[in-house]
């Protein structure tokens, strides 16, 4: 397979809003081309806070001035990610990618809940979906998080990207917020997408999807990237 044109020959030598955003659809055109068979749309790269998520897609989000029948997906991207190692920030992008690819040709579910069809998405490309980020962590569920598969396609198709020279250049000086101890924290049932807050440690059931005989638990949520998908 042809790669896309190394980084050299297409990073502008502009301003610095250029080559960050340039830089972003750069990944984004060579993942799309490893990963997805280049089947993936344009999406409209934004940098943005948003409380503590640190990415979030959301469908349809924008529509031309000229023609108003041409809507278009938004990707938005924390700064302060960028404080992150290069592949952290790329497994971040494609994480995201599953989520274009879900709108354009699956089946996505309710709004920023990742279902069976996008987890299978994310092993297909060679990351493993997991709430807490670690492994024996959920596959499915409102705010997910994932890992890398050892010697899979994205951490392949990453490290020839990263050895061509690529990099991301600039970084947030609002670094991300240090985190204490919780006091509570989140609950969610991997049924119905129900959650609750209750103590760290604490044992939840369901009380929608439980049956006697078939009590269904609430898994707490780990403290992994957060993302808030949309649609």
């Amino acid at each position: 397979m042809e790669r896309p044109g190394r980084p050299e020959d297409t990073r502008p030598t502009g301003t610095p809003t250029l080559t960050e955003y340039e830089a972003l659809e750069q990944a984004y055109d060579w993942f799309n081309a490893e990963l997805f068979q280049g089947q993936l749309p344009r999406v409209l790269f934004t940098l943005q806070r948003k409380g503590k998520a640190m990415v979030y897609f959301s469908a349809k989000r924008f529509k031309s001035r000229l023609a108003a029948e041409e809507q278009i997906d938004e990707l938005a991207m924390n700064p302060a990610m960028f404080e992150d190692p290069d592949i952290e920030i790329l497994d971040t992008l494609v994480h995201e990618m599953c989520h274009v690819w879900q709108e354009h040709f699956g089946q996505p579910s309710r709004s920023g809940y990742h279902n069976k069809e996008w987890a299978a998405k994310m092993k297909e490309v060679g990351l493993q979906p997991s709430h807490t980020g670690k492994p024996g962590g959920q596959e499915t569920g409102q705010k997910m998080s994932d890992y890398r598969i050892a010697g899979g396609p994205f951490e392949r198709s990453a490290e020839a990207l990263l050895a061509t020279g690529f990099t991301f250049r600039w970084v947030s000086l609002e670094n991300k917020p240090a985190k204490g101890p919780a006091s509570k924290v989140k609950f969610t049932c991997h049924r119905c997408g129900q959650n609750v807050w209750g103590k760290p440690g604490a044992s939840v059931l369901c009380g929608v999807c439980s049956e006697p005989g078939s009590l269904v638990p609430m898994v707490a949520q780990g403290s992994g990237r957060e993302s808030e998908d949309s649609s």
